[in-house]
């Protein structure tokens, strides 16, 4: 039999302790327990601490794509972490007839949440990033919502959507708590430090009078808001900034904790197409109940489960009320933290992930003569 081979393009820099470094690596892994040999294409920089201009960055993007087509043998499968700028691989893979897998994290206004000056351009690039989607063989979105809203923008249905999932060897229940953690009971957030992520909520949750007497809250992360937590860490005491901790530690945080906090908004209408974010099935993972904002994907498997609480975003308020409400009644935040973990460990794990896009590479006109034939 022909092996099976599939170029794997990021151009988005999978940094170590970001969710697009896990997704890709587990991706990537489960693919290969398959029997799929992987060639991973990313920028140069990747494993860099600061990220290179706008300039280099442009440059970088174009030369990984010749890397790869300079690479790629006849009858490789081609699978696109979705990018603005990966057009040129997408239109040669139309051209020549090369199966072409998209995956796709979000709609448009991530672009311009992440490049907020490339805004004056937005009808020009949304056109790009459409074509893409049109051309592809495959998509495959993180939510539902994301996937109805890819059948109005590439006008077709070859479309599966593929969650995140948590890698259940490493997350799981009975991980020891680091000796950093505090001996208090506390809540938990970890993850990028961005504004869409309830940075401010959390914060001002804390400090309402239906937070609970004696619950800390753990941040963990860094980003763009690592400086107000940093400021509000210093003037209170019932809040700890861990910043940066290595991802093989944290499942001992999260383990450790009553419950974890997945407070996510909706800057720009980002989160409309609904939310499956990694930490949500981390945090499940691990045995504890999450509280999640009222986004589709999220709020429903909570909902489905029961094995959590669901509040409205940017609501300082139900979020105190929803940490003290599981303080209170531990038996119940127990059963919920169960309930989780064995919905995560029976159909949302990464390896469950794989076996998904593995079965929907086969599908997009990669076959056993080694042949790009669609």
């Amino acid at each position: 039999m022909t092996e099976r081979r599939v170029a794997y393009l990021t151009l988005e820099a999978p940094r170590v302790g970001q969710a697009s470094h896990v997704h890709v690596t587990e991706i990537i892994a489960g693919l290969q327990h398959r029997g799929w040999s992987v060639l991973l294409f990313r920028p140069s920089y990747t494993d860099r601490a600061v990220k290179p201009g706008t300039a280099r960055r442009l440059f970088e993007y174009a030369l990984v794509q010749l890397r790869m087509w300079a690479r790629r043998r006849r009858g490789t499968a081609i699978y696109v972490r979705a990018h603005f700028m990966a057009f040129p691989t997408a239109f040669l893979a139309f051209l020549f007839r090369v199966p072409l897998v998209q995956e796709v994290n979000g709609p448009y206004e991530d672009i311009f949440i992440s490049y907020p000056w490339l805004m004056p351009f937005r009808k020009p690039l949304e056109a790009l990033q459409r074509q893409q989607y049109r051309w592809a063989d495959h998509l495959l979105p993180v939510t539902s919502g994301l996937a109805e809203w890819l059948r109005r923008e590439a006008g077709h249905k070859r479309i599966t959507v593929i969650p995140n999932g948590a890698n259940t060897i490493l997350f799981r229940p009975g991980v020891p708590r680091p000796a950093r953690a505090p001996k208090a009971r506390y809540a938990v957030f970890f993850g990028g430090l961005t504004r869409w992520h309830g940075i401010e909520t959390m914060l001002a949750a804390i400090g309402h009078s239906e937070w609970p007497v004696g619950v800390v809250l753990v941040i963990i992360g860094d980003g763009q808001e690592s400086e107000r937590v940093r400021e509000a860490a210093v003037r209170n005491p019932s809040i700890v900034f861990a910043g940066y901790q290595p991802y093989e530690e944290i499942p001992g945080w999260v383990g450790g904790a009553l419950c974890g906090l997945v407070p996510i908004s909706d800057p720009g209408g980002r989160s409309h197409t609904g939310l499956f974010p990694l930490k949500l099935f981390e945090t499940l993972a691990c045995g504890i109940p999450a509280v999640v904002t009222d986004f589709s994907g999220q709020a429903d498997m909570v909902r489905h489960y029961d094995c959590g609480l669901v509040i409205p975003p940017e609501d300082p308020a139900s979020l105190a009320q929803a940490v003290a409400s599981l303080s209170a009644d531990p038996e119940t935040a127990r059963a919920k933290g169960e309930r989780g973990h064995d919905a995560v460990v029976g159909a949302h794990s990464w390896d469950a992930r794989a076996g998904q896009t593995h079965e929907v590479l086969l599908a997009t006109g990669w076959n056993q003569n080694g042949q790009d034939a669609r």
